[in-house]
């Protein structure tokens, strides 16, 4: 992202930086939402139970992002012991990627909307690679923190449909060697090699079949 405002682009810069930041804050309130709704009141005691992106971002993550396009929020905190459903632990993981969905789902279906409606500024470069690109990152967050890997939720979603015997030997090799793992692919993709390149494409691919309008 950075290079776009060494090339002066600093509106496509911006639009990226808020679609961005919104998708990382709702998939967060995702999160806090849930285990809410399973009896943890950690995250909104500790102000996570809200769309504010003040409360989610992580400064580090987000100028990572700016620099190399990989970054991070701040993790929800949740105590499973609080739970009130052995199902919790699953359903407040996969909440986040839910989440992202969701936005991806409303926000194209919303500009579509708005142009069946004759919203004619909508079809603007501007406003349209927003609310595309909106879409996209959303449906690109969900794919990407699915990956069961290191800390991303997919590591927790995993062992519900393994075999007990399995499970437990994932969360073991996960815990020793999972962030190194998912850091690796990162560094080799920020290095050229196409490493995430299906994710990203599976996103775009996805778009058309969550457009009913």
């Amino acid at each position: 992202m950075i290079q776009l405002l060494h090339q002066g682009q600093y509106a496509l810069f911006l639009l990226i930086l808020i679609a961005l930041v919104i998708s990382l804050s709702f998939h967060e309130f995702g999160h806090a939402y849930v285990a809410k709704r399973f009896g943890d009141d950690t995250a909104e005691r500790a102000g996570r139970l809200t769309i504010n992106p003040i409360a989610h971002i992580d400064p580090m993550g987000l100028l990572m992002v700016m620099l190399i396009g990989f970054g991070y929020a701040k993790p929800v905190p949740t105590n499973p012991g609080n739970f009130t459903s052995r199902w919790a632990d699953l359903l407040v993981s996969a909440a986040g990627p839910a989440m992202n969905l969701v936005v991806a789902v409303v926000t194209i279906n919303v500009y579509v909307l708005g142009l069946q409606m004759g919203y004619s500024g909508l079809a603007e470069p501007g406003p349209r690679f927003f609310f595309v690109f909106l879409a996209q990152i959303n449906l690109l967050l969900m794919i990407f923190n699915l990956i069961p890997l290191g800390a991303l939720d997919g590591h927790y979603i995993l062992p519900y449909f393994l075999p007990r015997q399995m499970a437990q030997q994932y969360r073991y090799f996960n815990d020793r060697y999972g962030n190194m793992a998912l850091m690796a692919l990162v560094v080799l993709s920020i290095m050229g090699l196409p490493i995430f390149h299906n994710v990203f494409a599976l996103s775009r691919m996805l778009l058309p079949y969550i457009t009913f309008l």
